[in-house]
């Protein structure tokens, strides 16, 4: 390979890992060129890129990025590496998994996985990369709270028709609102941390931070302190 050639390749790497906030780092090594092609059309249909290169080249591309920001998977460039670039963090990780268990071995190998700035090492990683949940995902989970409240006042304004209830309806909304008050509080708690925990997804953060967000969102508002009254003269 010429340097013209590994410059090439270095730029294209270059411009993968600006691309991707995750990428996995794998040994395919032993594995058949029917396997091989046979992850690779997997990986396509998920939209998960699959790049082969030299260790040596994959590290000037990641040094010439950010040198620090990367350096802790530096280690993991050795042997046969096959990258795997995504936009969900946890699709590669199923998509491996589900390859080993249809070929009954254990390639590819993980070596380490980069995930929003979070560094996971070495193949006993894989399984916790499978249950990562998505932004979406947590969006999703928050839509489901937000729109519990909504359902019960529903619910409850059915029974009343349905059952001929002796309470007039202003006094069934009323109650049916102050239940979907009360629950709405709680899913307030969850928002709150979902929100916390996506952002730190976003930023490249660890999540240890949620557990304060749960105890601010549900923390009642301290009292306004009142004002002493001044005795006039």
């Amino acid at each position: 390979m010429t340097k013209d050639q590994k410059n090439e390749v270095i730029e294209l790497l270059k411009e993968k890992f600006t691309q991707y906030n995750n990428f996995y780092i794998t040994d395919t090594e032993s594995l058949s060129v029917e396997q091989i092609s046979n992850l690779r059309r997997t990986c396509f249909n998920k939209q998960v890129e699959v790049k082969v290169a030299k260790n040596t080249l994959i590290r000037k591309a990641l040094e010439s990025l950010d040198s620090e920001k990367y350096a802790g998977v530096f280690d993991s460039l050795n042997k046969v590496t096959a990258l795997m670039f995504a936009e969900n963090p946890k699709d590669p990780a199923v998509i491996i998994s589900a390859f080993r268990k249809a070929n009954t071995g254990d390639r590819p190998t993980l070596k380490a996985a980069f995930i929003n700035g979070d560094i996971f090492l070495g193949d006993n990683s894989l399984d916790a990369l499978t249950k990562i949940k998505t932004k979406n995902e947590l969006i999703g989970e928050v839509i489901g709270l937000l729109q519990s409240p909504a359902k019960r006042v529903i619910a409850a304004l059915l029974n009343h028709a349905e059952n001929g209830s002796t309470k007039s309806e202003t006094e069934v909304v009323a109650a049916a609102i102050e239940v979907a008050g009360e629950t709405a509080q709680a899913a307030a708690v969850e928002v709150a941390v979902a929100e916390e925990v996506a952002n730190a997804t976003d930023a490249g953060v660890k999540v240890d931070a949620a557990p304060a967000a749960v105890e601010a969102a549900a923390a009642p508002e301290a009292p306004a302190a009142e004002a002493e009254a001044t005795p006039e003269a």
